[in-house]
């Protein structure tokens, strides 16, 4: 069955787990999603096991739905079929440190002349722009930044990381979100739009009261195990 976005191209420079996330939800509704790789190294999931038959499983799990093709984004042949790309595709998703697009010379600003309805997003920890912006980040910084950690785990233990990648997952499904909308926009307006998505600020707007909390009553929130700090019973009991 043909899913809402059966006529949306993408062009999905993403790696590892955020953007790869994102791609996959847009995917599954539908769309058309074109992964570009480097050349004998293509994304580094890719190498992540368990493997099936020789393929990663952690790579299969968030790509699947996907074509891959491979670009060398460093040479100027390989500059020219990207911009030769670009006015087939509808998105652009990419995940890179803030200013590697640009001192490739395919960020928003160059590649909107090719195609003014590119709906173009950047997906990074901290954002393109402030005081952050070129800090790497993985999940379990964003985690950590974003107070996450400090408030999962028992009440006189350490911060806990959640067993799954909260940080990048959040982060995906924003960009997800973001695009979404961009798209109804274009439809209204006919044109494209750049989407800036920081980690850090996902993962903050996750933490729901924990904010309403602290800036009720000015406590720092703390770890609670698997207690609710409002509902009660609200929490694990061991059963038969």
């Amino acid at each position: 069955m043909p899913g809402p976005l059966e006529d949306i191209r993408i062009l999905d420079l993403s790696w590892v787990l955020a953007g790869p996330f994102c791609t996959m939800n847009l995917s599954d509704l539908g769309a058309e999603v074109i992964k570009l790789e480097r050349p004998n190294v293509g994304d580094l999931a890719r190498g992540n096991g368990p493997f099936i038959d020789g393929e990663s499983s952690y790579f299969m799990s968030i790509n699947r739905g996907k074509k891959s093709i491979t670009i060398d984004l460093q040479t100027e042949k390989g500059k020219k079929l990207f911009l030769e790309l670009v006015k087939k595709v509808d998105v652009i998703v990419e995940n890179f440190v803030p200013g590697t697009m640009k001192r490739l010379g395919i960020d928003y600003e160059v590649v909107k002349e090719s195609n003014p309805r590119i709906i173009y997003a950047s997906l990074s920890g901290f954002g393109q722009s402030g005081p952050h912006a070129q800090n790497r980040a993985l999940d379990v910084i964003i985690q950590a930044t974003g107070g996450l950690m400090s408030i999962t785990g028992e009440t006189d233990g350490p911060p806990i990381k959640p067993g799954a990648s909260i940080g990048d997952l959040t982060a995906g499904l924003f960009t997800t979100i973001g695009i979404l909308s961009a798209l109804h926009e274009r439809e209204k307006s006919g044109k494209g739009q750049y989407i800036d998505i920081s980690m850090l600020d996902c993962q903050l707007s996750i933490l729901e009261n924990a904010f309403a909390r602290y800036f009720a009553t000015g406590e720092i929130p703390k770890r609670l195990g698997t207690r609710h700090a409002v509902y009660t019973p609200f929490q694990a009991f061991e059963t038969k």
